[in-house]
């Protein structure tokens, strides 16, 4: 049943002795499969140029506002940009096995006040794609956020971007809605799918996620035992 005031009208829980988080500052996330570290041009630019390159038709670029950069100077001049900004706020991702970075991601909306944080400008190489790096370094950055004292941690997508989507379902996010011709990118319209995970939410998500990374759930050929959805709906109903 809602709270109501003195007037008798509905109205929201109390936040009894919250405070607003501070801004990202963290350079490094070290996690089981990645680490994630402050993007620098200078140590990651060439690299992570060369991991995006084996994506032969630039399929990764079509629902980010950026690229595909036909040169690595290019690549080079908007990587400066967005490195020295504090929102969004850029991280290189690098394969702990490999030591090599192989994608990037970064906070942005940063809104302290409201306790509010999203993850977005993922770029994940074919390097990257569809490993073990690119979940953990998802988690990273979730339970950074969650940690820094966040409340709600958000991910949003161009609406006919399917494999966004299908990620944002199987990392624990929950779809909130459409936001309809929300905006304009490359000289197109875009929908915007809205998805979120809440504070209260994240203790379960991070058993799955541990769970998830544990060496026991891993075959000797290194395959997953358990998926990653199906440890989520577990610890959800635990």
């Amino acid at each position: 049943m809602a709270r109501l005031n003195a007037l008798g009208q509905p109205i929201g829980e109390p936040l009894d002795g919250w405070q607003a988080p501070p801004r990202p500052t963290a350079t490094v996330l070290d996690g089981a499969w990645a680490r994630l570290e402050r993007l620098d041009p200078d140590r990651h630019g060439r690299a992570l140029h060369e991991a995006n390159a084996l994506d032969t038709e630039g399929r990764n670029w079509t629902y980010l506002p950026v690229g595909p950069f036909t040169s690595f100077d290019d690549y080079d001049r908007w990587l400066r940009a967005v490195a020295a900004a504090a929102d969004p706020y850029f991280f290189a991702i690098i394969d702990r096995a490999s030591g090599q970075p192989v994608g990037v991601a970064a906070y942005l909306r940063i809104d302290p006040a409201a306790g509010s944080i999203e993850v977005g400008h993922i770029n994940f190489s074919p390097r990257a794609q569809r490993t073990s790096v690119a979940t953990d370094a998802m988690f990273l950055m979730m339970r950074h956020a969650f940690g820094l004292g966040y409340r709600r941690y958000e991910w949003k997508c161009d609406a006919l971007n399917a494999p966004s989507r299908s990620a944002a379902e199987r990392l624990g996010f929950s779809y909130e809605g459409l936001f309809r011709q929300a905006t304009i990118y490359k000289g197109r319209s875009r929908d915007t799918a809205w998805y979120s995970i809440l504070d209260h939410e994240f203790p379960a998500l991070e058993r799955a996620y541990l769970a998830w990374l544990a060496p026991g759930n891993r075959d000797a050929g290194g395959r997953q035992v358990r998926r990653l959805p199906d440890l989520i709906a577990e610890a959800r109903r635990a």
